[in-house]
């Protein structure tokens, strides 16, 4: 049976998510909503509702089911790994559609395996964001939660 490119793709994507949701539930409660020390940048809780309302953007402009923006100055850890979850399920609503069609997303060029590649591109930088303003901020990751970021196959068994 040949490879499926699109599954492939679909699978890698949620790998993705998953790993974003991995680092979120390894952060501590005192760095949620710390700003780095000069006060500018965002918060790891406002990192998370952007990656969430990017993923939102997306979704009205491709015609999926946008979700409830989440608000980054008092977002809480649950709601946005709840928010992270409806997000990603609508995304891969609209990656399955196109897909199966005409591998194209509304709004975005140049098909639906480039937008796959931007959306796991956009949550790993964000997510080196997070691991630096933790490391910066005194409180940095685990050893075992950064190598845990890379392992692809652990993370995807956990889906």
């Amino acid at each position: 049976m040949p490879y499926d490119a699109a599954e492939g793709l679909l699978s890698a994507y949620a790998t993705c998510d998953r790993i974003t949701h991995y680092l979120i539930e390894h952060l501590t409660d005192d760095l949620w909503q710390q700003k780095a020390a000069d006060g500018k940048g965002r918060t790891p809780a406002a990192i998370a509702a952007h990656i969430h309302n990017v993923r939102g953007m997306w979704l009205k402009a491709a015609g999926g089911t946008v979700p409830e923006k989440l608000e980054p100055a008092s977002v809480t850890r649950e709601e946005a790994l709840a928010a992270l979850r409806e997000s990603y399920a609508a995304l891969d609503e609209v990656l399955r559609k196109s897909f199966a069609g005409t591998g194209q997303i509304k709004g975005f060029k140049p098909d639906v395996a480039g937008f796959v590649g931007y959306l796991i591109a956009h949550e790993a930088h964000h997510r080196g964001q997070i691991a630096m303003l933790a490391r910066t901020l005194g409180h940095p990751l685990p050893k075992q939660v950064q190598f845990g970021m890379w392992e692809w196959g652990s993370r995807a068994k956990e889906i």
